[in-house]
């Protein structure tokens, strides 16, 4: 479960969210430039970078930056992404749509 824009900062929602995941028993995968452990999991700097296959991709970064996460998400296979309250890019939803996720 990548989650895209997780950092150690407390305050923002991905840090509750993931911390959420784990406790379902989510495996979360922490997406950040600065490529940060999180919640004991090791980060990285982008969806490429994830050396291995993931189901999902939770998106909290801002609207702006939502395309190329899209995009990325399909390129690496993933099964669904999450396009979390107020990030909002309907042609990226419709890319991630017509690729069947």
């Amino acid at each position: 479960w990548a989650v895209v824009g997780l950092s150690n900062n407390t305050s923002r929602a991905a840090y509750g969210v993931a911390q959420v995941l784990q406790r379902f028993g989510k495996k979360i995968v922490p997406v950040h430039p600065k490529a940060e452990t999180v919640h004991g999991e090791q980060g990285y700097a982008s969806l490429e970078n994830i050396p291995f296959p993931v189901d999902v991709v939770d998106v909290f970064v801002n609207s702006e930056q939502a395309g190329a996460v899209a995009d990325a998400a399909v390129a690496k296979g993933a099964k669904a992404v999450w396009f979390q309250l107020g990030v909002i890019d309907e042609a990226a939803y419709a890319r991630t749509r017509d690729a069947g996720l």
